[in-house]
């Protein structure tokens, strides 16, 4: 993290005994281990809650970009079904048309059976 090698943790140790004084060091030490440990326990927090928003942003952009193709394939779908629709019906609709005008052909050309 800050790149201090053990002669300067040498150094640093020696003018803490010689500042603190040696009844005081051990506690002074213990303190200070307890807030770099707390230190470093927010410093994960912060990035675990900074991964879990960037995860959650792309598991949204995710999500937009699968209802977007989900929206385009139906869209798809549709239109092929609508002209294949429109291609079926067509020739339906031209074979009832004829088969009404035979039956009123039929109609003409056959006597109406009188009543009993």
């Amino acid at each position: 993290m800050f790149d201090i090698g053990f002669s300067e943790l040498m150094v640093i140790g020696i003018v803490a005994l010689l500042v603190i004084g040696p009844e005081k060091l051990p506690k002074v030490a213990r303190t200070l281990g307890h807030l770099l440990g707390r230190a470093q326990r927010y410093v994960n927090d912060v990035k675990s809650d900074i991964n879990r928003e960037i995860q959650l942003d792309e598991l949204k952009k995710l999500q937009t970009q699968v209802t977007d193709s989900a929206r385009a394939m139906e869209q798809s779908v549709r239109q092929e079904f609508d002209s294949t629709r429109s291609l079926l019906e067509a020739p339906v609709n031209q074979i009832t048309a004829e088969i009404a005008e035979i039956g009123q052909q039929a109609a003409k050309v056959l006597p109406e059976k009188p009543a009993a």
